[in-house]
């Protein structure tokens, strides 16, 4: 799998503060697992490696609105959000609140994401990109091959490189720029996500050689 710039986007899930800040709404499930991997600055560091090489970035963010919160079934997890209030915005044209609340990016993240190049794409609703426009965007300007990070390794990525697989795109999961959900009943999710990672996704890598590859566009064949 070669990088390069004019076919490889970095595609980031859910880089806010409900799961990245010690004060979101997960940081008691997914806080130890993010400070284990040094999620947050592996994170940052694709960031600067993919802006300064010249790589697009996309963000596919979660946002709930008033009428998701009318829903009459769901998932585990999916309940769980809900519950909690994660993501949580007073409607999709309004920014009340937006500012610093769960739901906005990480604040160390805004120079990248708020630098008017990033492609923000619409929200996506559980878990997998089936309901937002990430696919048209990515293929609308070429990508075919994905360096994929972002929270939570178990769900949103995994859910996201399962349906970019299917739809025909390469991917590459950064293992150490993600996190899960450590549960004393449900389980460790960061621990079953890379055993998933390494069943089905193209290349699985770690943060430092992700950015040798997006910097220097190496080859580490096909798996």
């Amino acid at each position: 799998m070669l990088f390069d710039t004019s076919t490889t986007a970095l595609v980031l899930t859910d880089p806010q503060n409900d799961f990245l800040s010690p004060t979101g709404a997960t940081w008691e499930l997914v806080g130890k697992s993010v400070e284990e991997n040094n999620t947050v600055e592996h994170i940052e560091q694709l960031l600067v490696s993919a802006k300064a090489s010249g790589y697009e970035v996309f963000v596919s963010p979660h946002y709930y609105f008033p009428h998701d919160h009318q829903w009459e079934f769901g998932g585990t997890l999916e309940k769980m959000m809900h519950k909690i209030g994660m993501f949580d915005r007073p409607g999709p044209l309004d920014l009340d609140g937006f500012s610093g609340s769960g739901a906005d990016w990480l604040e160390r993240y805004k120079p990248f994401l708020q630098d008017g190049k990033t492609v923000v794409c619409s929200p996506h609703k559980i878990y997998g990109p089936e309901q937002n426009d990430l696919v048209l965007q990515l293929r609308k300007r070429g990508i075919s091959k994905v360096v994929l990070a972002g929270m939570s390794a178990n769900l949103c990525i995994e859910s996201h490189l399962r349906e970019l697989l299917e739809q025909g795109f390469d991917v590459a999961v950064v293992a150490d720029a993600t996190a899960a959900a450590q549960h004393p009943e449900l389980g460790d999710g960061y621990a079953a996500a890379l055993t998933n990672f390494n069943y089905i996704a193209g290349v699985v890598l770690t943060t430092e050689r992700a950015i040798e590859m997006l910097e220097s566009a190496v080859s580490v064949g096909d798996l």
